[in-house]
C-alpha cells in the first residue's frame, strides 16, 4: 500500500508500512469499506496530524486516544473538531484552561485546532480511525502498535520535544520517551468527568511556552483565530 504521508515522516516511518500488523491493519479498513462501514475521519484525513506538522518542525505532542465518531467531527487531529462543528466538552475544558492560564479569549464555537499543528503541534490519537457511533472499534487493530512506534521515533530522532499527557491512558505513553532530553507535562483528561481532578489549573499551555522560549524556540500561539487554518 501506498502510504499517503507527509514525506518527512514517510521516510521515518517507512518500514512501519512494510510490517505484517500494518498490512493486517489496512487489511481490516479495506474490508471495513467493503461492508459500507462508514469510518471517520475521511480517508484522505487520516494522517492529517503528519500533514499538518512535518517532522523538523515538530515542538509539541498532544496526545489522544480516538478520534470522534459523529458525523462531521474528525479530522485527523486529537481534541480538534472540524470548522463550524460545536466543540465537545474536553475541547471545551481545553479553552477554559487556556483562558484561565493565559487570558486568552477563545472565540464561540470553534474548535479547529489546525493552527496548533502548523505551529508545530502534533495532535496525535493512538488509533487514527473509528467507526461512526462506535468508539474505540478501531482501537485494537493495529493503530496503537504504529502510533505507539511513531511516539518511540519521535523520541530517538528529535531533542526536546514537550509531551502533554492528559489523563491515565496517554501517560501509559510516558514509558516510550526518553526523559533525558524531552519533556514531560501530565495532568487529568479534559473531559468533564476528570478536569476538575488536575486538568484545570495545571497551566501546560504557558508552561509549555516557557519551556520553548528556554529552547530559544518560538512559543506557540494558543488562540484560534477563525477562518484561519
Amino acid at each position: 500500500m501506498d502510504v499517503q504521508i507527509e514525506e518527512s515522516w514517510k521516510a521515518l516511518l517507512k518500514d512501519e508500512f512494510t510490517k505484517p500488523y500494518f498490512q493486517q491493519l489496512v487489511t481490516f479498513l479495506k474490508t471495513e469499506k467493503a461492508l459500507n462501514k462508514t469510518i471517520y475521519p475521511p480517508g484522505k484525513l487520516i494522517f492529517n496530524a503528519f500533514e499538518q506538522t512535518p517532522l523538523d518542525e515538530l515542538k509539541v505532542v498532544i496526545i489522544g486516544q480516538d478520534p470522534y465518531h459523529g458525523e462531521g467531527q474528525a479530522h485527523g487531529l486529537s481534541f480538534s473538531v472540524q470548522p463550524g462543528v460545536k466543540p465537545p466538552p474536553s475541547l471545551v475544558n481545553i479553552f477554559k484552561e487556556i483562558q484561565s492560564d493565559l487570558g486568552i479569549e477563545m472565540p464561540g464555537n470553534f474548535g479547529d485546532l489546525t493552527s496548533w499543528a502548523k505551529q508545530g503541534v502534533l495532535l496525535l490519537n493512538a488509533a487514527l480511525t473509528v467507526r461512526a457511533g462506535e468508539p474505540f472499534s478501531h482501537a485494537k487493530f493495529g493503530w496503537a502498535t504504529f502510533t505507539d512506534e511513531v511516539i518511540r521515533k519521535i523520541s530517538d530522532e528529535k531533542n526536546g520535544i514537550i509531551f502533554l499527557l492528559w489523563g491515565k491512558f496517554a501517560q501509559e505513553k510516558q514509558a516510550l520517551i526518553d526523559e533525558t532530553k524531552h519533556f514531560i507535562l501530565k495532568a487529568a483528561h479534559p473531559s468533564p468527568f476528570s478536569a476538575d481532578k488536575g486538568f484545570f489549573g495545571c497551566k501546560h499551555f504557558s508552561k509549555t511556552n516557557t519551556l520553548l522560549m528556554q529552547q530559544g524556540r518560538q512559543p506557540i500561539d494558543w488562540k484560534l483565530h477563525p477562518g484561519k487554518s
